[in-house]
């Protein structure tokens, strides 16, 4: 299941949330170092590739420094150069400055326009007033001459007028200007301020971020030394795949082979005996073969027979019901999957087909440690239910090869589905949750047919 995972760089979100949080961190390990070990290939293709074609292309040539490296300038550092902070307020100072005359400028110019528009119009209308006035005394010269002092006297008490307005108007523009180049400062103050702060900000969520990848480092790390410390307590007590052989030609030849090969054993001679644990020890390519040739030599002529027919051949997950009960009945029950490990009763750990919610129900009111066992719909393997103090975790266990195994959490392989329950009644399951094996929970009826897999 792993392989086709690490093949395909893709796990359905339903598989996905089937994982333990310490599955999914092993997953994402497993997943890079795949990543990691693609990226290199290709890179060692694209050198290889490359190196036999000639470049055409035209290159750039940095200038190099007195100490060989790339020659670089940095504003503020070098001799002679002003502190980067007194370059900032000088730029600062001068953008104030600037924006502060472009605004005084241009309020100068709509002043103007006001103040020419206001007197022109004063103008025309006295001009009006005056030629209405000495068209009616046109006659009477000394009043048109009074009338042209008079005129005289007003244009230039309007001229007197018009350049205090324009006085009045410089100040007003040139203390705007300043006030205005006052406010533009603090505001540029008050940006620089905020692009600090904003900086820091940005600062300590780099460093929150680096102590998280360092945290995931270090949960990889222990997940690897747990993984090795397994291993080595599994091949320790003799639970490891090495023994699928001999427990294939102990259940699967029947009682009178059982026997046979009892009595075998017993007339054994001390060379025979030491061999025997030879093979039992060597692997699971050499179990294979020994489980190979003691099926041939035991088994009966019906017994070849029904191996040589056709094999029914599994879809890559579970399609149906019907897919999973034929898998269990073909491939699972003759490795008495399901069964007490030396009887052959059904373990009361064992619930057979029933779905997450069932199996949180039955262990809702179990205590701290309780456990169940049943099929998976959707890979080919078994999910392990169990009860911890604050719900339930639920654990996948990989039975697609002739091994059982936690997909993602523990590598240890075993012969049997017991040999795997007893194994972790003893170790626990993940080292930073402590699961460990306690209280079956047993079906709430006695007479329960499993889903189906005994019928």
């Amino acid at each position: 299941m792993m392989q086709q995972i690490l093949q395909e760089m893709y796990i359905e979100p339903d598989l996905l949330a089937e994982l333990s949080e310490e599955q999914k961190q092993i997953l994402f390990y497993k997943i890079r170092q795949e990543q990691v070990r693609r990226w290199n290939e290709r890179e060692r293709r694209d050198q290889s590739s490359a190196g036999k074609k000639k470049s055409n292309r035209r290159g750039i040539q940095w200038l190099l420094g007195s100490d060989g490296e790339v020659w670089v300038w940095v504003m503020g550092d070098a001799l002679g150069d002003k502190p980067f902070e007194d370059i900032v307020e000088e730029l600062m100072e001068e953008r104030a400055r600037k924006q502060a005359q472009r605004e005084a400028q241009e309020l100068r110019r709509v002043k103007e326009a006001e103040i020419e528009k206001k007197f022109r119009d004063a103008m025309a209308k006295e001009k009006a007033r005056f030629a209405a006035e000495k068209w009616k005394e046109e006659t009477d010269d000394r009043k048109a001459a009074k009338q042209e002092e008079e005129e005289d006297r007003i244009r230039e008490e309007l001229k007197k007028c018009e350049e205090e307005e324009r006085q009045r108007g410089e100040e007003e523009i040139r203390q705007t200007e300043e006030k205005r180049a006052k406010e533009l400062y603090i505001s540029l103050k008050q940006e620089e301020k905020r692009n600090e702060r904003d900086d820091k900000e940005w600062q300590e969520q780099l460093r929150r971020s680096k102590a998280a990848d360092e945290e995931m480092k270090c949960k990889a790390r222990r997940a690897r030394d747990e993984y090795k410390r397994q291993s080595l307590r599994a091949a320790e007590k003799g639970l490891v795949a090495g023994l699928s052989g001999l427990f294939h030609k102990t259940h699967l030849n029947g009682s009178g082979h059982n026997r046979r090969h009892g009595t075998a054993a017993e007339h054994s001679s001390p060379s025979a005996e030491a061999s025997h644990s030879h093979a039992t020890s060597a692997g699971q390519l050499t179990s294979g073969h020994y489980r190979h040739r003691q099926h041939h030599r035991y088994s009966s002529p019906v017994t070849q027979s029904l191996t040589e027919c056709p094999v029914w051949i599994r879809p890559t997950r579970p399609n149906s019901r019907e897919s999973i009960i034929r898998w269990f009945k073909e491939e699972q029950r003759p490795k008495r999957a399901g069964y007490e490990r030396s009887s052959n009763t059904i373990a009361p750990w064992f619930h057979g087909i029933i779905s997450r919610q069932e199996s949180e129900a039955l262990l809702t009111n179990a205590v701290e440690g309780s456990f169940l066992v049943r099929v998976s719909e959707r890979i080919w393997g078994y999910t392990l239910s169990y009860r911890n103090p604050s719900g339930f975790k639920h654990f996948l266990i990989d039975a697609s090869g002739d091994h059982y195994n936690f997909l993602g959490v523990d590598q240890n392989r075993h012969a049997t589905l017991a040999d795997l329950i007893n194994f972790h009644k003893e170790e626990v399951i993940t080292t930073s949750g402590g699961e460990l094996l306690q209280d079956p929970c047993r079906p709430r009826s006695s007479a329960a047919d499993h889903g189906g897999l005994f019928l």
